[in-house]
């Protein structure tokens, strides 16, 4: 029996196959048109003009600016994975509303969950390969486009902190009425770090409760081997309960059992945009000894991010489906337009629950997972609304 352009051999499995393959194809080719134009429009706006700029006012060559462009598209390539099958799902469904195809299939008894689990299974696969770029390939590129671009404009720059090395260590101890408040125990702070050795240090160190100790030295490294600090040319001021100085040490080389973690913070030479996934946990690890839990919620909220952002794809594949799904006689521009609107409206979304997350109003995991959820929610009811 043949309805429209599904040749249904048997209603079973072998008709199910061919609308499931039928289905994919024609989510095939708009999915296609619409990472090409997403990713160009990307492009476009967040690194051509930026790259012609500098070609025109810094006299960065056409050759490194091509390279550099090509190491930026990963990064609207993620962006645009999410866009495109939102635009796929919409306009195949739309097309196949428009013509009848859909009710013909409800009349033989397919019902509408049925018909979306071929867009279902192509979103699954998408949600997988911008998991795979946003977490891996993105990362790798963004940095590679920074160091390339500074490189070419001799503005290279260390791997690390080179100056004003702070480190703020706390501990939560309990009080005389039996409460528990969080104090100081130790402080670290260096002026100048060569990659190798700190200079002109002041370290205080409050960890035992009866005695504190002050030391002040010209230079300090890691030693790797003992993994210990050694420090040089300074003074040791041991601090009693009372305040007074029970006593006073000189040395010229002296090791201190301090934690490795003042040397790791100095590791900031990439953004979160330049991590991938495990790099940011073992980097918010180093984070969280410090006391600023700003930065601690924002890398929190970051690191969510490299999850949800992949699984937005499966949540506008299902918004995408519930619209077109509905009886409708809307064309490619109006689709393109929906598209658009709903695209902003997410992202605008998403940018206010960062916010939120980041100023600690949400956690952190809610303000990455926030627009997934509603947006989850509005394709359940309109899906809902279609079956009935």
């Amino acid at each position: 029996m043949k309805i429209g352009k599904f040749q249904l051999f048997d209603p079973s499995s072998m008709g199910l196959s061919v609308m499931n393959l039928y289905i994919i194809k024609e989510l095939t080719l708009p999915f296609l048109f619409g990472m090409g134009i997403f990713t160009s429009l990307g492009l476009s706006i967040g690194a051509v003009f930026e790259l012609i700029r500098k070609v025109t006012d810094s006299g960065l060559y056409w050759g490194v600016a091509f390279k550099v462009l090509l190491l930026r598209m990963p990064e609207f390539i993620v962006f645009a994975f999410p866009m495109s099958i939102l635009l796929a799902t919409l306009m195949a469904y739309s097309r196949l509303s428009s013509d009848s195809e859909l009710v013909a299939l409800r009349s033989i008894g397919v019902n509408v969950y049925r018909l979306i689990m071929p867009a279902i299974a192509f979103s699954l696969c998408i949600v997988t390969i911008t998991f795979f770029f946003n977490n891996f390939v993105a990362p790798a590129a963004n940095y590679q486009a920074e160091v390339t671009l500074k490189q070419a404009l001799g503005k290279t720059r260390p791997d690390f902190e080179t100056e004003n090395i702070l480190f703020d260590e706390y501990q939560n101890i309990e009080t005389e009425d039996g409460k528990t408040k969080e104090v100081l125990t130790r402080l670290f702070y260096a002026e100048e770090f060569d990659g190798e050795q700190m200079r002109n240090l002041t370290v205080l160190d409050r960890s035992r409760r009866s005695v504190s100790q002050i030391v002040v030295a010209r230079s300090a490294k890691w030693n790797v081997l003992e993994n210990i600090w050694d420090f040089y040319d300074g003074t040791i001021y041991l601090v009693g309960v009372d305040g007074a100085y029970n006593n006073v040490v000189r040395f010229q080389h002296q090791q201190l059992a301090l934690p490795q973690t003042a040397l790791d913070i100095t590791k900031k030479g990439k953004d979160t945009n330049q991590m991938n996934i495990f790099e940011a946990r073992e980097y918010l690890e180093i984070v969280k000894h410090s006391a600023d839990e700003q930065r601690i919620r924002k890398w929190q909220v970051r690191i969510q991010e490299k999850m949800a952002i992949p699984f937005a794809c499966l949540v506008f594949a299902l918004i995408g489906m519930a619209l077109g799904i509905k009886p409708q006689n809307s064309g490619k521009a109006t689709s393109f337009g929906i598209c658009i609107g709903l695209i902003f409206g997410y992202y605008l979304l998403s940018f206010i629950s960062q916010s939120l997350g980041i100023s600690g109003v949400l956690p952190p995991w809610v303000a990455a997972w926030l627009p997934n959820f509603l947006g989850l929610g509005a394709a359940s009811g309109l899906l809902a609304q279609s079956v009935d």
